[in-house]
Formats: structure tokens, C-alpha cells, sequence
């Protein structure tokens, strides 16, 4: 048995959900999802709490069931509690602004690089040097992040880029002159 799959999805209170076979929607204090999930896993509602079952315990179901439930649950967290990533600039001369709620980035290229937020993400930024993605859907918020940090990743020389807020970077050492 899979040690998440098996554990159960507690709804938490406020939390409306909706389950009509394979389609689960969630509303929330935060907002509203919906998703589909494989007709091959079973989801039950329960006395509070969402049961996923799998059939059988070949590969494919074993590896299902923990997705599915990890699924339902980020789906409950979202509308509860929502999500958030942390993204900081490091460079001499770089900086972030909003221009209503587009994202203005000036990272070291010859314009600046203005970003449009997808539905249902919201961008803050703090000072000059410090972005907050947030939202309900746990994989819009990672992808915008990851995308915001693709315009300039860290370089392992100086550090200089854009990182996540624990991100730890390797620096390397610059090349020095031999006699």
C-alpha cells in the first residue's frame, strides 16, 4: 500500500466539495478548482475526509494512487490556504516593479522584460528586489516562478540573477592567470 496514497484527505472547514465520478470540485474562502482524475482510482467521500482506492497493486496503479491523492489534497490546501514562492533578484542594477499587473523586470539586458501574470496568479513585489507568486493552484504558481527565474537564472560566478528564497547556488571560481 502506498504510505500517501493510503492516508486520508481531511476537507477542511469552509471547504465545499463536489465529487461526480471521476471529476472533483473544490470551493474554498480562496476560490474554486476542478479537476479530472484517472477513472482507474477510486475516490469516496467519507464522514469529512476524501478515501482514494486503487484496483490493483501493479506499477502504474501504485505510482496513480500517491498522485491522486497529493492532487486532492494540494487541491484542498489551495482553496484554504492558497500558495506562495518567493523569488529574489541579486545584481548590480537589477530590478523588479509592477506596471498595474504586469511585472517589470530590469535584469541586465538591454530592455526591460515585462511579464504578464496568467489567471489567477497574483504578483507582489516588495522594495526593488523581492517577488511574491501566489495563488490556488499549486503547479500555476511553481511554473510562473520557474518562468520569472528563467528570464535570468543565477551564474555560479558572481551569483548575479534571478533564485528562489532558500535557493542555495554553487559558486565557482574564476579562472586566474598561471605564470
Amino acid at each position: 500500500m502506498s504510505r500517501i496514497g493510503k492516508l486520508p484527505v481531511q476537507i477542511p472547514s469552509g471547504v465545499k466539495c463536489t465529487l461526480e465520478g471521476t471529476s472533483l470540485t473544490v470551493a474554498g474562502p480562496k476560490g474554486s478548482l476542478e479537476a479530472v482524475f484517472s477513472p482507474e482510482m477510486t475516490i469516496s467521500l467519507d464522514d469529512g475526509q476524501l478515501v482514494v482506492t486503487r484496483p490493483s497493486d501493479s506499477k502504474e496503479h501504485r505510482s496513480l494512487h500517491g498522485l491522486t491523492r497529493t492532487l486532492v489534497n494540494n487541491m484542498m490546501v489551495g482553496v484554504s490556504e492558497g500558495f506562495k514562492k518567493t523569488l529574489l533578484l541579486d545584481g548590480t542594477g537589477y530590478r523588479v516593479s509592477l506596471q498595474g499587473k504586469n511585472l517589470n523586470l530590469v535584469v541586465g539586458y538591454s530592455h526591460p522584460v515585462i511579464m504578464e501574470p496568467p489567471e489567477g496568479i497574483t504578483l507582489e513585489v516588495e522594495g526593488t528586489s523581492t517577488i511574491h507568486v501566489s495563488g490556488i493552484n499549486k503547479q500555476l504558481v511553481g511554473q510562473v516562478a520557474a518562468n520569472i527565474r528563467k528570464i535570468r537564472p543565477v551564474e555560479p560566478y558572481k551569483g548575479k540573477g534571478i533564485r528562489y528564497l532558500n535557493e542555495f547556488v554553487v559558486r565557482k571560481e574564476s579562472k586566474t592567470t598561471g605564470k
